[in-house]
């Protein structure tokens, strides 16, 4: 045989014996495996007994026989009814959970699952049992392939305590997470609350085991006990997650209330923390007496649920001074919220407190905000504020800042917002103080040698030397306060305008001790009265130039249209026209009216309105007005007229956008053809009715360059009356226009004596609000 041959013989043997042994090793886990969960459902059935002892006053014999004889009535085994019968006792949580829960015929009742697991929690020796128990009685049915229980220290930090379903090596890279660092546990432990992730992607958070879990779900709980969070329980799921129902919530927040139990009673051994150094209340008591600030010992006041309601104010050390001014018997021994109503604020006092004794992890403010009540009122003050949690209990201190110390804090703030700086030159030593702004007002590095009064005329522009001199002669010479502006030329040459105040300080004999004052940098000040200035006076010229311009636009309007004329005869007609002005005289507007008999013995009646107000309304006005009566000596229609006038507006220099009505009366045919641009149709009165004409197509003048117009005719008969007038008889700025018109035909259905006191009657009961110019031409079938 070769010696080749003798080796691969001796490797195959070394082979086989390491199988043996790996698969004995495995074998020997599968049955302690076994074995421990065996244990644990006698243990639950032990427990089961031990209520039925209690409750039937028998023995233990006739327990377990009463035990079997129950479960065979009900057709379950014996560990199942085991379980109903310790939830049934219980009343907890994880009874709480297995309430209206929809059991499936293939799913392990959710009682036994959950008090199986409870049995071997409360035998298991550390918190790797727990999580190895967890795992297997209340989590594998769910689908669950892995476990965290993870201790929560003081500082925030994480630490593996117990682990399922992930290797030992992961385990090992996992055993310790520092405060700050981003995973799912953190998220729960921060937030204070169950976070379910559907999917891990590994983006958001990072957890144990994310590499051989990334896409399934998630969900990290805080475990809670006696309002502190000792912990998360984490529990991840090899696919994704859907919601899950509330009964399978209750149950992951009934097991992470039982890691917390095992937590507080098993603590863990945190890298680099002592546990036999955490304090007790003496200590921490001892530790707020030796502060000089104000320090209160909080211990947590629970409910009888566990939840944490308020803190009882345990101690005030020595140096404690009470916020709203009672005295330190008065607050020790009080409720927090009792002692400080207003912390329970949101974001307050009380919430900060809470999140502390919850996470563990400190705060620390320089300047944080305290509400008070004093007599009733609140008062809020800054004060300085340190929170720490010290096993079960908080240790809070605080820094209220004194009268002095606030006082100067407003100073050195007024000074720099107000860009002033203070001085103090003592006369007999030659010693000069100046504040921090003041080194910046004068553009010197802090710390550079100050510069007397005696020298400010050659640091400041020369032309301002005799202001400086005589501030100079009015506080050194006849010891009199004294103030001047200049300006000052800083260290690189820009010059500012500065304002110097001073006073002298006297004894008793009226010597001279020294000099105190301030400068400010009025620059902007300076710069906004200049602008002020130039803005008066620029507004000053363009308000007079435009009321010189209202003055001669109203001279214009006025002397073209009166507001009243006499009333205009023509054969079988009368006409009469109103024309009311603007209150105001810069709405002097470009309304217009005519009424004019043609050579060819026709009447032209026309209104209109230009848009805007001023002189160039007027000017328009008075070209488009002159410009129809010159179209109208044609005879053309009124459509035509129109259609030319549109041509005139859309051509001049200024456009002008205007509307217009425009009629022609025939008195042999008693017929009265108009057309309108974009104006409101005439109104006929008719046997007491007043209606308005049809609204027929026209666009207003100017709008575009060629435009045609729909003409109308109407045939007047003996007593009837035609009105035209400009919006400004009707418009108002609250409603519709048509509500307007149809307000119009009310009014002028009033029956006057003449046609003139009708005019004025639609004037004086107009309710138009827009005081703008008003227009009515009125005709009269006799």
């Amino acid at each position: 045989m070769s010696a080749s041959t003798a080796d691969d013989d001796v490797q195959a043997k070394d082979d086989q014996q390491l199988g043996l042994l790996a698969a004995t090793l495995d074998r020997a886990q599968r049955e302690l495996r076994t074995a421990a969960a065996q244990a644990d459902t006698r243990a639950l059935l032990e427990l089961a007994k031990g209520v039925l002892v209690e409750r039937l006053h028998c023995g233990p014999a006739q327990a377990v026989r009463q035990l079997r004889e129950l479960a065979g009535r009900s057709g379950r085994s014996e560990l199942e009814f085991a379980a109903d019968i310790v939830n049934n006792a219980a009343r907890d949580r994880i009874a709480e959970a297995t309430l209206d829960f929809p059991l499936a015929e293939d799913v392990e009742p959710v009682a036994l699952r959950l008090r199986t697991a409870e049995s071997g929690i409360l035998a298991a020796s550390d918190s790797q049992a727990v999580a190895e128990s967890l795992l297997t009685h209340a989590l594998a049915p769910l689908g669950a392939v892995g476990v965290a229980i993870w201790a929560a220290g003081s500082d925030s930090s994480l630490s593996l305590a117990g682990f399922a379903g992930f290797t030992a090596a992961e385990a090992q890279r996992w055993r310790y997470v520092p405060p700050g660092v981003g995973t799912t546990a953190r998220r729960a432990l921060t937030d204070r609350h169950t976070i379910w992730f559907d999917t891990l992607t590994g983006g958001e958070a990072v957890s144990i085991g994310y590499r051989e879990t990334l896409g399934g779900g998630r969900v990290a709980v805080p475990a809670t006990a006696g309002g502190r969070i000792l912990g998360v329980l984490e529990i991840c799921w090899p696919h994704p997650l859907p919601p899950q129902p509330t009964p399978i919530q209750r149950q992951v927040e009934a097991l992470a209330e039982l890691c917390a139990h095992t937590l507080e009673s098993r603590p863990v051994e945190l890298p680099g923390l002592d546990t036999r150094s955490r304090p007790d209340i003496a200590e921490l008591v001892a530790l707020a007496e030796s502060m000089l600030d104000s320090a209160m010992v909080l211990r947590p006041q629970l409910d009888e649920r566990g939840q944490l309601v308020d803190f009882r104010i345990q101690h005030t050390n020595t140096a404690f001074v009470d916020p709203a001014g009672r005295s330190r018997s008065a607050v020790t021994g009080a409720l927090l919220l009792e002692a400080f109503p207003l912390a329970a604020a949101p974001n307050g006092v009380f919430s900060k407190v809470a999140q502390v004794h919850a996470t563990g992890e400190p705060f620390r403010a320089e300047q944080s905000v305290w509400t008070v009540l004093v007599d009733e009122v609140p008062v809020t003050m800054t004060a300085g504020m340190s929170i720490s949690r010290h096993n079960d209990s908080v240790l809070l201190v605080l820094r209220l800042q004194d009268e002095a110390a606030r006082m100067v804090g407003l100073l050195r703030h007024a000074q720099r917002l107000g860009r002033i700086g203070g001085f103090e030159e003592n006369a007999l030593t030659g010693e000069i103080t100046w504040s921090s702004q003041l080194y910046t007002l004068y553009g010197l590095a802090q710390g550079a040698t100050p510069i007397p009064l005696q020298q400010l005329a050659g640091y400041a522009h020369p032309d301002d030397a005799d202001a400086i001199g005589r501030f100079l002669r009015a506080l050194l010479h006849h010891r009199k306060p004294a103030s001047t502006v200049f300006r000052l030329r800083q260290a690189d040459g820009i010059l500012r305008h500065s304002r110097v105040i001073a006073e002298p300080v006297l004894d008793a004999d009226n010597r001279l001790l020294a000099i105190r004052g301030a400068y400010q940098d009025v620059s902007a000040q300076h710069w906004t009265e200049v602008a002020l200035a130039a803005t008066r006076d620029q507004l000053a010229q363009t308000e007079q130039e435009a009321a010189e311009g209202n003055r001669l636009a109203l001279r214009l309007q006025r002397a073209i249209m009166p507001t009243a004329q006499d009333a205009i005869d023509a054969p079988g007609l009368r006409i009469a026209v109103r024309y009311r002005p603007a209150e105001s005289d810069h709405l002097v507007g470009g309304d217009w009216y005519d009424a004019v008999e043609l050579p060819s013995k026709q009447i032209l009646l026309s209104v209109g309105d230009i848009a805007g107000h001023g002189i160039d309304a007027a000017t328009g006005m008075v070209a488009l007005r002159n410009a129809l009566r010159g179209l109208a000596t044609t005879e053309a229609g009124p459509a035509q007229l129109l259609t030319w006038l549109n041509l005139v507006a859309h051509n001049l220099s200024e456009k002008v956008v205007a509307t217009a009505l425009c009629g022609v009366y025939d008195p042999e045919t008693q017929i009265l053809r108009w057309a309108r641009a974009g104006h409101l149709p005439p109104v006929l009165i008719r046997d007491e009715h007043a209606s308005a004409l049809p609204m027929i197509s026209g666009i207003l003048l100017g709008a575009v360059g060629e435009a045609s117009y729909a003409e109308g005719e109407v045939h007047l008969e003996s007593g009837d009356t035609l009105l035209m007038y400009t919006d400004g008889l009707i418009e108002r700025k609250d409603r519709a226009l048509d509500d307007s018109v149809n307000d119009l035909l009310g009014t002028a259905e009033v029956q006057p004596d003449s046609l003139e006191q009708r005019l004025d009657h639609l004037l004086t009961h107009s309710n138009a609000d827009t005081d703008d110019d008003t227009c009515i031409v009125g005709i009269q079938l006799l």
